[in-house]
């Protein structure tokens, strides 16, 4: 997921010893290569695990809805905690909390690696997520702190080099682990990383903290946007198992409205919020926000299903699926400066409208291949379209929701929004989740009857359901009978994968015109009060 992100002010001090001083030239590469590869530890297993999923569920034996836990639980964790992790390194120390969130972080991919069940690697997974809201927040923030404004600009254009470079690496560097050793290698490479990460903090990296170090934390919003998202999720995730009428999916999904409500309410209440209400109430910010709610939702929910769609469908290496989104990145990296003008010569609305209605283009694309597609003809135009219409998109966006607020809150509204993306692709998971199951379900029980499948090999796969495109076949059939059940199966994922992609589509037009409804309404921009920086 793309960060968005500004880092703050001028007035941050640095502490290395007892006494605030500038940061010596000397630590700023040092600092820099410790932001750089610690931020690239979650960034690679952001989607890293996406490819590895196929291998997991076949090794773990798990279902399809617990393998959307594997990658729910570290971004839920992730999303709901990002900004308490900021907010605790401006507090206590940003060093020591960045290194504090690298070593939970490795700690908990040794986890994932040694688990030797799903239910394992599940939580191994939240503890991951735990570790990746401290460490993310903080690269940035060590950068802010060490380099002065002039050389800043420079540095975080360094650091999201480095992150796009890391974004199209990971996704094949994970494949290559998972075809020629073993899945557990994708969550090990984090280790002499982390590592490294460690060794340049100790040695190179001062101290500093934000400007409200003392402030007040905002523990029951962060504990309430956990409950809140975790009982969403749990729902639409086990509502095809367990049934919506099952006593523990209601409790989850009533606690997770009611928390929702309570949240509101908190952050509306307390001192130093996570969420600022009164930025909600600027309309580009607000728009921004919205914009980024639907559009991420539609990017996170249905490319997390399109690996598990080339490697389990269409039938190509954990490699080849890794690769399939470089196109993707490499237009995003190649046209993302020209992208960055288009605010200037245009205004926001025009891109911001634009941008999403291409996007809502390539995902409509990716609907219409079918079992056995070619990549470069069926799915590449596909990313093709779908990466130009984020490069018109991603760029401009960030540049509204810093302009909306002002410098004095760039922080805090940064963070905001990059927790509403992330939480965005948590929801939008497992409520696609539900989509698919639905269409998967139908259309399998159609391909059985057409296909002349017995009765016992109808109850077969009432239990194998649930592992949708991983299903196993039925022991002792014949080649023939065993195609046409793989044929079957295949065909059903892929009535699912319309839905989700269709379903994309359409979130994204409506980011379109929440942008044509909310964006560049207002003539001059909303004074931002000083509740609303932290």
């Amino acid at each position: 997921m793309t960060q968005i992100g500004k880092p703050p002010g001028d007035d941050t001090l640095i502490r290395h010893g007892c006494e605030a001083m500038p940061c010596p030239k000397a630590s700023k590469p040092w600092v820099l290569a410790a932001a750089i590869v610690g931020s690239s530890m979650a960034f690679i297993d952001g989607t890293v695990v996406n490819v590895a999923l196929p291998a997991i569920q076949n090794d773990l034996r798990a279902t399809a809805f617990q393998a959307q836990w594997v990658v729910e639980s570290y971004a839920l964790f992730l999303a709901a905690l990002l900004l308490a992790g900021g907010a605790l390194g401006d507090r206590f120390g940003r060093r020591r909390i960045f290194a504090l969130g690298v070593v939970i972080f490795a700690l908990a991919s040794v986890g994932c690696a040694l688990a030797g069940s799903v239910q394992q690697l599940i939580l191994a997974r939240a503890v991951q997520g735990i570790g990746g809201a401290l460490l993310v927040p903080g690269s940035l923030a060590l950068i802010s702190a060490s380099f002065p404004e002039k050389e800043r600009g420079r540095a975080i254009g360094t650091w999201s080099g480095f992150s796009g470079i890391t974004a199209a690496v990971g996704p094949v560097l994970g494949g290559f682990l998972v075809d020629h050793y073993s899945w557990i290698w994708a969550f090990l490479v984090n280790v002499p990383m982390a590592i490294a990460v460690l060794l340049i903090v100790w040695r190179h990296v001062p101290e500093s903290r934000g400007s409200a170090a003392d402030g007040e934390l905002d523990f029951w919003g962060a504990a309430l946007a956990t409950v809140a998202l975790g009982g969403i999720v749990y729902a639409f995730i086990e509502a095809p198992t367990q049934g919506w009428n099952s006593p523990a999916v209601l409790a989850a999904l009533a606690a997770g409205i009611a928390t929702s409500a309570a949240f509101v309410v908190v952050e509306g209440r307390v001192r130093s919020p996570m969420l600022p209400l009164s930025l909600l109430r600027i309309g580009n910010f607000g728009g921004a926000n919205l914009l980024t709610l639907l559009l991420y939702a539609a990017l996170g929910g249905g490319l997390y299903f399109f690996p598990l769609n080339l490697i389990q469908v269409q039938g190509y290496s954990a490699t080849v699926a890794g690769a399939a989104l470089l196109p993707f990145i490499l237009i995003m990296f190649a046209l993302s400066g020209w992208a960055g003008q288009l605010v200037d010569r245009f205004g926001p609305r025009l891109p911001l409208v634009v941008g999403p209605a291409i996007a809502a283009a390539g995902f409509a694309l990716f609907a219409v291949p079918g079992v056995g597609a070619n990549y470069w003809t069926a799915f590449l135009p596909a990313v093709v379209v779908l990466g130009f219409g984020m490069t018109i998109t991603v760029a401009p966006l960030t540049t509204t929701v810093m302009n909306a607020v002002g410098p004095d809150s760039a922080g805090i509204a940064s963070g905001v929004n990059n927790a509403v993306s992330r939480a965005a692709a948590v929801l939008a998971i497992a409520v696609f989740g539900v989509v698919m199951a639905w269409a998967f379900d139908a259309m399998l029980a159609q391909g059985l009857r057409e296909a002349g499948a017995s009765a016992e090999t109808r109850a077969f796969f009432e239990d194998q359901r649930s592992r949708l495109a991983g299903a196993e076949m039925p022991p002792g059939i014949d080649a023939a009978a065993a195609a046409a059940l793989k044929k079957a199966v295949a065909e059903s994922f892929v009535a699912g994968f319309r839905w989700v992609m269709l379903l994309s589509a359409g979130l994204a037009l409506l980011s379109a015109l929440s942008a044509w409804i909310m964006i560049g309404r207002d003539p001059d921009r909303a004074a931002v009060p000083a509740s609303a920086s932290r």
